[in-house]
């Protein structure tokens, strides 16, 4: 019974753990209606995207008052009281430049200069359209695009040009078709406008091939009487979503940014929504990123990491959310020039990929609190990927290692199932002589279990230990885009996707229960029928589970099965 007990345990603390995953996204308090926050004398105040968009000539850029409210950097601290807010703007278009690369295929508005649609030419939107590539950033079907631009200071000052093109200044372009050809290994395109003042702006962007990170640089050429100053932004802003993974397995979508000292943080859509002026975050930053993440892709903008820079959120619009963040202030003297250059990731969360662009950007695919475990067990089922070239088979394989590694804890378990087996006989012997006294009770049971040197909890310690192995390895067949539309066998076209026709979820049940029979004992009613329910239970649950998941369950039911045979019919009668 105590096999049975320990079993049932782990059963319900997996279960209890995917509900409280789904209680979460389902019934946890939803945040408060959005509200504009109070307007104190110290407030700035944030121009209405619901009102109309100051117009703008062609070629010439929005005048300095409406970018009032953006963020400054550590040398111009702000108010106590007063928290900073990002310019907010309604979408306005005007041109749009075509590119295509071997991995992107994208849309630049000359508005801003903003990356207004990027498809992912590698990444099928699903199995049974591979023609069609999945849109990672819109501006139409959902609000998701990449911004920067820079900025002067709100307070005219004698002797400085003040002219600057920001995320609303409509830039003059060279093409309007753009293609890497083969044999170039970068593509570069080249946005223009000149002040009135005579300053000359470039915004360029930087494709390479095969690669998921963009080069945008801001290029300011001083051709006026005066010197220039100001500074330069990047933003990302989305639309909220729910979640981007499976009804059952919701996963986090939403800002995130990293800093040296905080490492990995992110923003909840109702954190923006409770921060007064929606800034969640107003903080300096050096070696940071910010980005908005998703189930299997990421936009990030990576900075100069040796430069300061100001972090910031804001809510345009109820619904739509900005992370971005602002550079300290930069001078250019007249007659000279000055190249301001940023990075931005727009791709897959490719984890050997990310590792290298900056540090900690590899968190984004995210393990839960099981990464130091969970990051060791992905290398490790890449490694069987690369020479098995399937990800099914090296699922598998993966769970015969694991298996394989705590075979002797196994062993040890059942070793101890056994000898309290042979002992219940006995134990029920002196609950019904102490009966009315739990203090005698328990010390007549110790002193059995010294005795017969046997460990109360020997049975279910080995099994404890290996439960953060089995969690991690969940997140890892969860958050690993590698999996995202890999093939196994049959009609496993997809493991990151339910299995159509319940096949593995059937399996999976029947074995459970198969382990439960294995070893009949006797059970009060009440943990027989909760015994019965359980394979029930998570056989419907997993129903709609991404079937790479499935797939690892039903090895390592299949595995356990064999172990206890082996170990109970083998090792256990051979040491009698």
């Amino acid at each position: 019974m105590e096999q049975q007990r320990t079993l049932l345990f782990i059963g319900l603390l997996v279960l209890g753990f995917l509900l409280w995953q789904n209680w979460q996204r389902d019934y946890a308090p939803p945040p408060p209606a959005p509200t504009t926050p109070a307007q104190g004398p110290a407030t700035p105040a944030v121009p209405d995207e619901a009102g109309p968009v100051p117009s703008t000539p062609a070629g010439g850029s929005t005048p300095d008052s409406e970018l009032a409210a953006m963020p400054l950097p550590q040398s111009a601290p702000a108010t106590p009281g007063h928290t900073p807010a990002a310019p907010v703007e309604r979408l306005a278009s005007a041109e749009r430049i075509h590119v295509t690369t071997d991995v992107y295929r994208i849309e630049i508005d000359t508005r801003g200069g903003d990356l207004r649609r990027v498809d992912l030419l590698q990444y099928p939107v699903d199995v049974d359209h591979p023609d069609v590539p999945y849109r990672l950033m819109d501006d139409v079907a959902k609000t998701y695009i990449a911004q920067s631009g820079l900025f002067s200071p709100q307070a005219a000052s004698e002797g400085f040009v003040q002219s600057a093109p920001s995320h609303r200044t409509v830039y003059r372009a060279e093409r309007r078709e753009y293609m890497l050809a083969d044999g170039e290994e970068t593509l570069e395109v080249r946005l223009h406008w000149t002040s009135p003042d005579g300053v000359r702006f470039t915004k360029t962007y930087v494709f390479k091939r095969g690669s998921y990170t963009v080069t945008v640089k801001h290029r300011i050429e001083n051709a006026a009487a005066l010197p220039w100053r100001g500074n330069v932004y990047y933003r990302l802003r989305r639309s909220a979503v729910v979640d981007e993974g499976s009804a059952t397995l919701p996963t986090y979508t939403g800002p995130v940014y990293y800093s040296p000292d905080e490492h990995y943080q992110e923003v909840e859509f109702e954190d923006i929504d409770d921060a007064p002026g929606f800034n969640a975050i107003n903080r300096d930053i050096t070696g940071g990123w910010a980005a908005m993440s998703e189930h299997y892709f990421l936009g990030a903008w990576i900075p100069d990491a040796k430069e300061n820079f100001r972090y910031f959120t804001a809510r345009p619009d109820t619904g739509v959310y900005v992370i971005g963040l602002a550079s300290g202030e930069h001078q250019v003297a007249p007659g000279e020039s000055a190249e301001l250059s940023s990075h931005l990731f727009v791709g897959p969360k490719l984890q050997d990929i990310l590792e290298d662009i900056a540090p900690g950007l590899e968190l984004t695919v995210d393990y839960s609190w099981l990464t130091i475990i969970a990051k060791p067990l992905f290398w490790l089922l890449s490694w069987l990927h690369s020479f098995i070239g399937n990800w099914g088979w090296a699922i598998i394989a993966l769970t015969i290692l694991i298996k394989a590694a705590f075979y002797k804890l196994s062993e040890t378990s059942y070793r101890s199932m056994a000898k309290m087996k042979k002992l219940h006989p006995k134990l029920q012997d002196i609950q019904r002589r102490y009966a009315g006294d739990r203090q005698r009770k328990g010390q007549a049971m110790m002193e059995l279990y010294k005795k017969e040197g046997v460990n109360p909890l020997g049975g279910c310690l080995p099994i404890l230990i290996q439960i953060p192995v089995f969690i991690a390895l969940y997140w890892v067949l969860l958050e690993s885009v590698e999996l995202r539309q890999a093939d196994w066998i049959l009609w496993y076209r997809d493991l990151s996707t339910m299995d159509p026709y319940y096949v593995l979820p059937l399996i999976m049940g029947a074995t459970m229960f198969l382990q439960q029979k294995l070893n009949p004992t006797q059970m009060d009613p009440t943990h027989q029928k909760m015994m019965m329910l359980l394979p029930v239970v998570f056989t419907v649950f997993f129903l709609w589970f991404p079937s790479g998941l499935v797939l690892y369950w039903v090895t390592n039911n299949i595995l356990s099965i064999a172990q206890q045979w082996y170990i109970t019919r083998r090792v256990l009668d051979a040491g009698k």
